[in-house]
């Protein structure tokens, strides 16, 4: 496998964006790779700073407005064509979510522990702080031994390689579109198929807060009350 398709759902906060943006487009990859920007009904003086930059930089901004008239979230939507076009491609599917700024050599050394661990599902990278503390969502990986953990807990999608064989085992078409927090669900239903999951505490990714929902600044201050809200008030659906 020496294909990979990077993704980012982008919803507005223009400035985190673009940091996020500029981290994967200035990464050292060495296998083929093509980056989709998904743009989820931003407002319009976003979607065209996106087209602008994807010219400048060559990655592909697609408008989910030329999709669907389904108001934002649409992250459902992302993944299953995000999957088809992997799959068609022959290629691992890498999430980076506009929240996270990647290192250098995150996103390659991703696709080569995809190359070389026992039955690849989901590969993670760790998320840090400016401090380099690990943050939410991967607050219990701070007990984690540093380098690569076979886990069974829960993958977030912050930083996360989706294996190809994955890709083809199962179809994001049957995931429940009712539902939320298709990361979690995935990373267990990838460990039920036979899959490893994995956690890379030696590949630390910046996450930092997100200004398109300031009430989910909560998961970094106080995690069990941004949980709390997220289900009593069915908040954030992505």
């Amino acid at each position: 496998m020496n294909k990979l398709h990077i993704i980012t759902p982008v919803k507005d906060s223009p400035e985190i964006t673009l940091k996020a943006i500029d981290s994967i487009m200035s990464s050292e990859i060495a296998v083929d790779f093509s980056y989709f920007i998904y743009n989820d009904f931003s407002t319009s003086e976003t979607t065209e700073l996106l087209q602008k930059k994807a010219e400048e930089l060559g990655f592909e901004h697609i408008n989910l407005a030329d999709l669907t008239t389904h108001p934002s979230p649409n992250y459902l939507l992302v993944l299953q064509t995000a999957q088809q076009k992997a799959i068609a491609d022959n290629a691992h599917l890498i999430i980076v979510e506009s929240d996270v700024v990647v290192e250098k050599n995150t996103l390659q050394a991703l696709a080569n522990y995809a190359s070389t661990l026992d039955k690849p599902g989901m590969l993670a990278a760790v998320t840090v702080d400016k401090t380099k503390r690990i943050n939410f969502p991967y607050l219990y990986a701070d007990k984690l031994p540093a380098g690569v953990n076979n886990t069974r807990k829960r993958l977030s999608f912050c930083c996360t390689l989706l294996s190809n064989n994955l890709l083809k085992t199962f179809s994001f078409e049957q995931l429940d579109p009712t539902k939320s927090w298709y990361d979690v669900f995935i990373s267990h239903k990838s460990v039920e198929l036979g899959f490893n999951n994995y956690l890379f505490t030696n590949l630390p990714v910046l996450h930092m807060p997100h200004s398109s929902r300031p009430w989910k600044h909560l998961k970094y201050s106080n995690p069990l009350k941004y949980y709390w809200r997220k289900l009593i008030n069915n908040k954030d659906k992505i």
